[in-house]
């Protein structure tokens, strides 16, 4: 899943007015102002991210998958229970979203939350042929999951945050769809971004950016030491 972040607002001014604006400010204002203005206006650096899985989306129903990352214990960690409204985030084809919808009974909902329409179309497929009535899907913008207001207790991000472009604008966007003292859960292995994982320490910095604060860290997913499993609430929740 490609996070890539929609601008907005945008308006458009020639570029004469650009350049007028400019020396008008400068004239008014010195060298010193003109040099901040310069540096202000410099764009950001976004992290580097893994270019996403686009091919078969069975792959991730594979045999065994739920004992390897010992999803029930991830689901126990996360407060996922009967009645309880859940969050997957970058669903995919809606594997945890299956997991979760039968975890938390017809009493709860999961919300599943995609940016790929092949992904939203497979996990509609996927709810009807289940018959798990409890499943809503979102298309969503990159840098918006677009959940109603005050509906979640718990998200979980599984092998999708090396892949988000704009993870502080996601998470900060989350935010007014969380329930107080709701749970964030990101399942991802070590990397540089770029190779399908992102370092523990930069999900940490971003989401502490967003907001959000640590509350666990836990090793237990895989065995081969790489992923890590991260729960954030949000701070002063």
């Amino acid at each position: 899943m490609n996070w890539k972040s929609f601008g907005r607002g945008l308006g458009w001014i020639g570029p004469g007015s650009v350049l007028l604006a400019g020396l008008s400010l400068a004239s008014l204002l010195g060298p010193a102002a003109a040099q901040a203005q310069s540096n202000s206006a410099a764009p950001s650096t976004e992290r580097k991210t893994s270019t996403p899985y686009t091919g078969d989306l069975s792959i991730f129903d594979s045999p065994g998958r739920d004992r390897r990352l010992h999803i029930n214990r991830v689901m126990d960690m996360l407060g996922i229970k009967p009645g309880k409204n859940v969050a997957d985030i970058g669903a995919g084809s809606g594997w945890f979203t299956a997991l979760a919808a039968r975890r938390v009974t017809a009493s709860g909902t999961v919300y599943a939350v995609d940016i790929n329409p092949e992904a939203i179309q497979y996990i509609d497929e996927r709810a009807k042929k289940e018959h798990l009535q409890n499943i809503k899907t979102i298309l969503s913008p990159p840098d918006d999951p677009q959940i109603p207001a005050n509906c979640i207790d718990a998200v979980l991000l599984l092998k999708t945050y090396h892949e988000i472009a704009h993870p502080v604008a996601l998470l900060k966007n989350l935010r007014s769809s969380l329930k107080p003292g709701a749970k964030i859960g990101i399942i991802d292995r070590n990397g540089n971004g770029e190779n399908h994982g992102v370092s523990k320490d930069v999900v940490v910095r971003e989401a502490a950016e967003a907001g959000y604060e640590l509350r666990d860290t836990q090793d237990f997913v895989k065995s081969d030491g790489m992923d890590y499993f991260l729960i954030f609430t949000v701070k002063g929740n």
